[in-house]
């Protein structure tokens, strides 16, 4: 118990599920991002970075799972954005998770980039010709 006579490990127990649930929704959604954009991102990164190769045409197999892909990153990075901006955050003890910002700048990071790659995933069709 802390001064106000409130239990400081039921403080600390759903802030620490809610910054596990935070970061498992980012990854969840930054796999889906990098897995949406591979069969197209991916080859054009690569040969605008001087890549090239036969072996860059087996990236563009994965294009008939690209919408699912995105369906996943989506829901992944929508319902990780509902839990970092959205959720009331509980208050914070002293010395538990919720003090330390690093681990929310890096979710929020992971979750706008997956953001991202998801809209250029997307989106390719309209932008990829103005590179080649």
């Amino acid at each position: 118990m802390n001064e106000t006579g409130v239990r400081t490990e039921a403080l600390e127990a759903p802030d620490e599920a809610a910054s596990r649930k935070q970061s498992w929704f980012a990854a969840g959604g930054l796999i889906g991002a990098v897995l949406a954009s591979t069969c197209c991102i991916a080859p054009l990164a690569l040969l605008m970075l001087g890549v090239s190769g036969a072996w860059i045409g087996n990236l563009t197999a994965l294009e008939p799972y690209k919408p699912y892909f995105a369906a996943v990153a989506l829901v992944f990075i929508g319902l990780g954005f509902r839990q970092v901006y959205f959720r009331p955050r509980p208050a914070c003890a002293d010395g538990s998770l919720c003090e330390q910002p690093q681990s929310s700048r890096v979710t929020k990071a992971a979750l706008w980039s997956a953001t991202v790659l998801v809209v250029l995933a997307l989106t390719i069709n309209w932008w990829a010709p103005l590179f080649y």
